[in-house]
């Protein structure tokens, strides 16, 4: 109960666990784990100016230094600081701003607003009482300029305080001759212990913060809008990740209860992904750069862009051209909705060869303002319309388009029963639902999906029976005589192997300028998995189409 205390870390971080605390850390391999994640999502919200809050030894300070951001250090152990002060001349060259502070007091010691403030290293399990909880969450919020962002981090106690502790050993804690495991834990106090290959035993003392009790104090002092991610990718696998971060935003938002609604966590997983820098950057490069989806091929070396672009074709084709009913083709007079429209190149297509208007609903922030951009470039801003936002809460009226199209976007979801409700809902009468999803197979146990879901981070896949059936309930009848489903397993296979060929030769071209290598090389792992899956017949792909 004696260390059960909000003051008592200054106790446990006395010189000679300060000292050892880099070889516990390994800068070199914790920068390896981390990748650019922390400047990349710092630098998509723009900022600039960042208050470091925990700084304790100084490895993230020194990070956002090197990286350009304008960075002030606090921390409330003055031993910790003086080491971070050695180690910003040591790594980086930089005289760091350095300010002893308690966070429960942490304007009347720092000064000014920040574009972000990084709570980082497990730190804020360092308070005790919810009181001094919220009064450090209050401090930060107050510091804050009015649309900035709170990232704070903490250990998974989740999952040690439900199935005991276990870690992968690979994100924080990267130091290979210091074993790090709980003494004690309880739902009051988890007590560490580091033991150094001197022999030497340190403890910190730290309250075991649930995963959502953390996300709900962030909301109830007034942050709008919190994501979480694991291990620094979205994940809701509780049981998975070492460490959570939650990024909580000031800014004022009139439609946030909405927002809660229209972004699940498997499409805030897919939204954080694509509008990641190196996934931009990926799919601009190699993937066929408009149209990011999978290609039918008809020999094995030609051009993703051609494969990619004949699926469209293939699937404008089944449509039919427009006639007097509404929804019966393609025409100027018919209103297409497609959902996931990635960078364009389908709602391009339809506007420009059938005169459609494409509504072009999308996840992610950065692939639209790339559509928009290529839109205007072409004379197409009055034929289509880019709107942010989830397949799984559409933000338009019932009965109100002919046409809903997607491609390879339905995957993920974590309910597409839900997707095709909304398809359904916002479809006139005789209208058409034609799409292409990686799926599945049917059948298929999950053990042997294991390698992709992880991948995609969801439990399951759609399957070409799902859909069927799921479509049959809503009242959908199938189109063609293939029963609605034109397969073509093997252009799965190809693409993804066509696309990791690429992936290899622009990567021996200088793509790692562009993509960093912790991208690529789980990029390929995935590429690889997928072909493999295709070729055990694991995984299925092809045109679904069924008119309402």
């Amino acid at each position: 109960m004696e260390v059960r205390d909000t003051g008592h870390y200054t106790e446990e971080y006395i010189p000679g666990f300060v000292e050892k605390w880099d070889s516990l850390i390994d800068w070199e391999r914790r920068r390896q784990s981390e990748g650019s994640f922390f400047v990349d999502l710092l630098r998509k919200r723009g900022v600039k100016s960042i208050l470091d809050v925990a700084t304790g030894t100084g490895f993230h300070s020194v990070r956002l230094l090197d990286a350009g951001f304008e960075t002030v250090s606090a921390d409330g152990s003055a031993d910790m600081l003086a080491q971070a002060f050695d180690n910003g001349v040591r790594y980086g060259n930089h005289i760091l701003r350095v300010v002893q502070a308690d966070w429960r007091w942490l304007n009347r010691d720092v000064h000014g607003q920040y574009d972000a403030i990084v709570c980082l290293g497990n730190s804020f399990t360092h308070l005790f009482s919810e009181r001094d909880r919220r009064r450090a969450l209050a401090e930060f919020y107050a510091m804050l300029k009015h649309d900035g962002i709170l990232v704070l981090d903490q250990r998974n106690y989740d999952a040690m305080l439900d199935r005991g502790f276990s870690t992968k050993h690979t994100y924080y804690y990267c130091g290979e001759d210091v074993a790090v495991e709980p003494e004690y834990l309880d739902d009051g106090l988890c007590r560490m212990r580091y033991t150094f290959p001197d022999d030497s035993v340190y403890h910190l003392n730290m309250f075991p913060l649930r995963k959502d009790y953390t996300r709900r104090l962030m909301t109830e002092v007034g942050f709008q809008h919190v994501e979480t991610y694991g291990d620094f990718q979205h994940t809701y696998r509780e049981e998975q990740p070492d460490f959570f971060v939650h990024v909580a935003e000031k800014e004022y938002r009139m439609d946030t209860a909405d927002l809660g609604a229209a972004y699940s966590p498997a499409v805030t997983t897919a939204r954080s992904y694509y509008n990641s820098a190196d996934a931009d950057a990926f799919y601009a490069s190699v993937w066929g750069g408009e149209d990011i989806h999978i290609g039918l091929y008809e020999h094995p070396d030609e051009p993703i862009a051609d494969a990619s672009r004949r699926t469209v074709a293939r699937m404008a084709a089944r449509l039919g051209p427009a006639g007097e009913e509404a929804g019966t083709g393609l025409g100027e007079s018919t209103v297409v909705l497609d959902l996931g429209s990635g960078f364009g190149g389908s709602a391009r297509h339809l506007a420009t060869e059938f005169g459609c208007r494409v509504l072009a609903l999308n996840l992610s922030e950065v692939e639209n303002a790339r559509h928009r951009a290529l839109n205007a470039e072409r004379g197409l801003d009055d034929r289509i319309d880019v709107v942010d936002g989830s397949f799984e809460a559409i933000p338009f009226e019932d009965a109100s388009v002919d046409v809903v199209w997607s491609q390879d976007a339905f995957l993920h979801s974590g309910n597409r029963l839900r997707v095709l409700q909304e398809a359904a809902r916002v479809l006139r009468p005789g209208g058409q639902l034609i799409f292409t999803d990686p799926m599945a197979a049917d059948g298929v146990p999950k053990t042997r999906l294991q390698p992709v879901l992880d991948r995609i981070h969801l439990d399951t896949m759609g399957s070409p029976g799902f859909y069927r059936r799921e479509l049959a309930k809503l009242g959908f009848t199938p189109v063609g005589d293939d029963g609605g489903f034109a397969e073509y397993r093997e252009q799965l296979v190809r693409h993804y192997a066509r696309v990791l060929e690429e992936t290899e030769r622009q990567e021996a071209e200088g793509l790692g300028t562009k993509v960093s290598a912790d991208y690529l090389t789980r990029m390929k792992k995935g590429l690889a998995d997928w072909v493999r899956g295709g070729r055990a017949a694991d995984l299925t792909w092809g045109i679904l189409h069924f008119r309402r």
